[in-house]
């Protein structure tokens, strides 16, 4: 059987290379200021040892300021699946011929940090120290004989299943009272610490705080109310209100409207509006002067007040 990469080379030589890739965030200031992006460099692993420590070997592939490295990664990977399977034709100069290129990943390499915060993993400081398996010990712990020789002992492996499962325990936590606490004790305990989730787990925290200490009738996160005042009620409400009651005047249905509003039930408890009354005469006599409570009472209420039958003889 003649071998598959002869045709597809079309007789050229072939020759294959090993790829060392490497991703590490850098800053791209050259002041102080840290501008965090991530960036990915490629090695020919061919190349001697001495030639692969000069700058001129090393390859930059990739970079971004707003992807994260896992995407990065992906991409590259499919750049080399793509010329993996269709080769590179190009010129040997030291054969004087054509030959084709077969590359393939030969390591992945990253510094501690950046490998530990992909995997989801504390870091060295850690109890959990590795990112691969559970081996573990404090510091008093691994500073005794006993202690000192299991770090060389194969420990239980990490899994994703196992991971994911740490990551929505914490999450669960952190709705608990003494929040903080928890989920720094659940760290320490199984190592893991997910960067995708950290920002959800701190503002979960930080709500819980502010909602038990806020006393009764005050929002939680002010600036949050401020948000939805501007954007949703003096925004999309205060509009649809307004051309709302443009319809309803001009097909002399205001009246009709106003009685529907009276008509709503006034019990709290049964409303759920926050409010013993809704100001009717109010609101129809000053509709175009209406303020955020006042839309924030109308557009719970309005999608039921406005509702028209359909006429049993047209269906219109």
């Amino acid at each position: 059987m003649p071998n598959p990469l002869r045709e597809k080379s079309g007789g050229c030589m072939v020759l294959t290379v090993p790829l060392i890739i490497f991703m590490d965030d850098v800053s791209g200031n050259i002041s102080k200021q840290w501008n965090k992006h991530h960036v990915v460099y490629m090695l020919n692993a061919s190349m001697p040892c001495e030639m692969l420590e000069k700058e001129f070997c090393v390859q930059f592939v990739s970079s971004s300021l707003h992807a994260p490295p896992l995407e990065l990664i992906g991409g590259v990977k499919k750049s080399i699946e793509k010329a993996t399977n269709n080769g590179i034709i190009t010129w040997d100069c030291k054969l004087c011929q054509e030959v084709m290129l077969i590359p393939y990943k030969l390591s992945l390499a990253g510094d501690n940090p950046m490998q530990a915060e992909e995997c989801s993993h504390g870091g060295l400081k850690c109890n959990y120290f590795c990112r691969i398996c559970k081996v573990s010990g404090t510091n008093a712990e691994k500073k005794l004989d006993e202690g000192y020789c299991e770090i060389f002992k194969s420990g239980k492996l990490r899994t994703p299943s196992g991971t994911l499962a740490d990551v929505k325990e914490q999450i669960e936590l952190a709705k608990q009272s003494g929040g903080t606490e928890k989920v720094k004790n659940a760290l320490s305990k199984s190592g893991t610490q997910d960067a995708a989730s950290a920002a959800i787990i701190d503002h979960l925290l930080e709500l819980g705080k502010r909602l038990r200490k806020r006393e009764a009738g005050t929002p939680a996160m002010p600036e949050l109310e401020a948000i939805l005042l501007h954007t949703i009620l003096l925004g999309v409400v205060k509009y649809y209100w307004g051309q709302t009651v443009y319809i309803l005047d001009k097909a002399h249905l205001l009246s009709t409207f106003q009685t529907r509003l009276k008509s709503i039930n006034k019990d709290v408890s049964f409303n759920g509006l926050n409010s013993p009354t809704l100001q009717v005469n109010y609101i129809v006599r000053f509709k175009g002067g209406l303020i955020g409570k006042h839309f924030k009472s109308l557009a719970q209420v309005m999608p039921y007040l406005i509702y028209i039958r359909p006429h049993p003889a047209n269906g219109s």
